[in-house]
């Protein structure tokens, strides 16, 4: 049996929202790639964190479909699970840090996996944008050349308060159409923009971004575990 924890990363003001999270804290019962990638499959998160080693934050992060060397929400997520000052991804450490009801994290825009920031008149428009099809990224006015690694759509709420409305489509086909947030976007859009952001994505989450000396990036939001759940061991997938 697989003991995991479901988190919600970057939730609402009001504890609403976020995108749901899975943490296996005892990454040891799962030491085979490909057996991490079954199960993350099975469990259709957007991305599933495995714990590696909890006192020194090294963490292994999945999608349905690949595995990432960097994502925003899981480290955000499982900083916040492990109450750990950083975290050990494949892609370098990450800095990690409480500060109220906001759990932050620190991180180089390079870590992110490449995706096009395509930026709209209004929020209205953002919040009109129907979910393409798989591959297909003709109806949002995206350039062929530009569709690899999905879309971070978003557009000015409030520019003099650095407010933005955005929604992302991975078009990875791994059955997450929409992510309702995403760190790692948020921090391209930051080092883009090079000044704090307070974004609105997806139904309603809340990601707040700050520019750090020398190319780091802050991100933060609010974590709150949903449950402890179980899953019946590799041999019964």
């Amino acid at each position: 049996m697989t003991d995991y924890d479901v988190l919600r990363v970057f939730c609402a003001a009001n504890g609403g929202y976020g995108n749901e999270l899975g943490v296996v804290r005892d990454g040891s019962v799962l030491p085979e790639r490909e057996d991490r990638q079954a199960l993350a499959a099975k469990l259709g998160f957007s991305e599933t964190v495995f714990v590696d080693d909890p006192e020194r934050g090294v963490v292994d992060i999945y999608t349905p479909t690949l595995r990432l060397p960097f994502a925003g929400h899981p480290c955000v997520g499982t900083a916040w699970l492990l109450d750990v000052p950083e975290l050990v991804t494949p892609a370098g450490v990450v800095g990690a840090r409480l500060d109220g009801e906001f759990s932050w994290i620190e991180a180089l825009p390079e870590w992110a996996p490449p995706r096009t920031l395509r930026q709209y008149g209004t929020a209205a428009e953002v919040n009109a944008l129907p979910v393409p099809p798989p591959g297909e990224r003709s109806e949002m006015g995206v350039p062929p050349d530009e569709v690899w690694g999905g879309i971070y759509a978003w557009a000015w709420e409030d520019e003099a308060a650095g407010r933005v409305r955005a929604r992302a489509f991975p078009g990875r086909d791994d059955g997450i159409d929409e992510d309702e947030a995403t760190g790692a976007a948020a921090l391209l859009l930051t080092a883009r923009l090079g000044r704090a952001l307070n974004i609105t994505q997806g139904r309603g989450s809340q990601i707040l971004t700050a520019p750090q000396p020398f190319g780091w990036v802050e991100i933060g939001g609010r974590v709150f575990l949903e449950g402890e759940e179980r899953q019946p061991g590799a041999d019964r997938w």
